[in-house]
């Protein structure tokens, strides 16, 4: 097996404590907020497309946080450096138009698939020779065609409750705007207060009935192979875990000086993949995002613990799921439409100019085109006919085809 060795000294929970401390614990609450906000609207926001009753959203929603959280507990452990493993943010907007075709049962079927290719690609060391096949550009401009819409929702939630778009998007701006101000409540944390103060005040929180508070009860699917979903799904999340959430997430542990075991994050993503799965949650992967803030400021040697404290609070959330959905279906789809669109701006961004920087640019077309369409052919959707007619294209008829860089 191709697996890093783990940190030599074994961490005891006296160290963890002195480790510890008020930077990393805040750090740690504002990466959670966030995970807590934008994602989760864009789960309900997929699944309500699909079709997906509340209990399945919980299930998911469960599996992301509360058995995602035990993976980043135990690898930020071995390793002793953040390691934080939530679901594919990506792999969540890809499912939504799956299910308008499919059943739930087969769309989980192909989680499992997907958790096993990873598993494979992890313990024999082929992930990254098989990555440096893999056109970047083209698999951007899946994601940027896969995101589009979640822009244009947020546009349209102007036309339908401005009252609502507007104070949530002028919050975003003016946060985002004033660095200062950023760092003291995160634009997206902060959109989701103005947008809820919004809300209350308008009188337009309607509270299902029934209780509002409850703790989850997680369902166990058993999946359904189909052929279909094994081609339209498995090579699409695949990619999109690891070429897009762990290669960034790797990206951004590296630049701030760790050294991230690329190996066992992808057996990590795959186990994970596999056990959350059985739950309803999409692929699990190394996220960007919360890495990103938990590791950027603060002694190195010891923002594991912000890793650890991240995985508790994520595994309070997914045990406080329904409680949290209800309070999320109790908004209007304006509210969960804006809190969606701004969290995928600067992802929708970064997509479009990977995409269309460089290289294969008319792959890179072809690709964002045919998933925007989202025409189904052969029963299989539109994001993997994109990356199949996006390749072809680029090998066909541009001078730059994606491969293994050559060697020196």
């Amino acid at each position: 097996m191709a697996l890093e060795s783990p940190h030599p000294v074994r961490v005891k929970p006296r160290q963890v404590m002195a480790d510890f401390g008020g930077l990393y614990a805040g750090n740690a609450v504002v990466a959670v907020l966030f995970a807590c906000t934008g994602p989760v609207a864009i789960i309900l926001t997929s699944g309500s497309r699909g079709g997906l009753a509340e209990a399945d959203l919980v299930s998911w929603m469960f599996g992301g946080f509360f058995v995602n959280g035990f993976l980043t507990l135990a690898l930020s452990l071995l390793y002793r450096q953040p390691l934080v493993f939530f679901w594919s943010i990506p792999g969540t907007v890809l499912v939504g138009p799956a299910l308008a075709h499919m059943s739930f049962t087969e769309v989980i079927a192909a989680f499992v698939a997907t958790g096993l290719v990873m598993l494979v690609l992890g313990l024999s060391g082929w992930v990254r020779r098989v990555m440096d096949w893999v056109p970047m550009p083209i698999v951007m401009a899946m994601v940027a065609g896969v995101f589009l819409r979640f822009g244009l929702d947020l546009v349209r939630a102007f036309q339908s409750a401005w009252w609502i778009a507007l104070p949530m998007t002028a919050a975003f701006v003016i946060l985002t705007a004033s660095p200062r101000l950023g760092r003291a409540l995160p634009p997206l944390i902060g959109a989701l207060l103005v947008g809820a103060l919004a809300v209350w005040s308008s009188g337009e929180f309607n509270p299902r009935a029934g209780d509002l508070f409850a703790l989850v009860r997680p369902n166990l699917y058993v999946p359904q192979f189909s052929w279909a979903a094994m081609v339209e799904l498995v090579l699409p999340l695949t990619i999109t875990v690891l070429a897009v959430q762990n290669a960034q997430g790797v990206a951004i542990l590296t630049a701030n000086g760790h050294h991230p075991p690329v190996n066992t994050i992808t057996v990590a993503c795959g186990a994970g993949a596999i056990v959350t799965g059985f739950f309803g949650a999409v692929s699990t992967c190394l996220t960007g995002p919360v890495n990103a803030v938990i590791s950027t400021s603060g002694e190195k040697e010891r923002q594991y613990t912000a890793a650890l404290f991240v995985a508790l609070l994520g595994m309070a959330f997914g045990l406080m799921a329904p409680f949290f959905i209800r309070l999320m279906f109790a908004t209007p789809p304006a509210f969960v439409a804006v809190l969606a669109g701004l969290a995928m701006l600067r992802v929708l961004q970064t997509a479009f100019v990977a995409a269309f920087r460089e290289r294969s640019t008319l792959g890179a077309l072809v690709c964002f085109l045919v998933t925007v369409a989202d025409v189904p052919i052969f029963n299989i959707g539109a994001a993997f006919w994109g990356l199949v007619l996006g390749m072809a294209t680029t090998r066909l008829l541009e001078s730059d085809p994606p491969g293994p860089p050559a060697a020196k």
